[in-house]
């Protein structure tokens, strides 16, 4: 049996593109850990995806997860099935248009493939005590860079 882990994860971003920030929390029971990093030049939506990508991998095996995360950018491609479809179409979107992050999008799709994982979506800036934990530790990561 699979151990079950929640993962609570945000990004920001200052400007986009501009200096950006990550945060994941991975809870198993009792056990926390919290994880986070930036890059000087991204997009939110980059650091919304590498949140949830760095906190499945610091996963040491398949696990069941719950992606908590107030990212509609990551849920939606996911559970819409839209980033499936883009890399059957060879990383094209339904318009013809290039769909971005594609190496993100490949890597997560590689950890997904590991992981029984679950997305669940929560409004941001809601009082939700792990997501401004998250946010907060985001948005510290991309003071760094100015």
């Amino acid at each position: 049996m699979a151990d079950k882990i929640t993962i609570y994860t945000d990004g920001a971003c200052s400007g986009n593109p501009g200096p950006g920030g990550w945060c994941a929390i991975l809870r198993f029971g009792n056990h926390e850990k919290e994880i986070s990093g930036g890059s000087a030049d991204t997009t939110n939506n980059r650091m919304e995806l590498t949140a949830v990508i760095e906190g499945l991998k610091a996963l040491k095996r398949p696990c069941e997860v719950t992606v908590i995360t107030d990212s509609k950018y990551v849920c939606d491609a996911v559970l819409k099935g839209w980033v499936y479809s883009w890399k059957k179409k060879g990383w094209k979107k339904s318009d013809g248009k290039p769909a971005l992050n594609t190496e993100l999008w490949d890597e997560l799709l590689k950890l997904l493939s590991i992981h029984d994982v679950k997305f669940n979506w929560i409004k941001g800036h809601a009082g939700h005590p792990e997501n401004e934990r998250c946010d907060k530790k985001a948005v510290e990561e991309t003071k760094k860079y100015f």
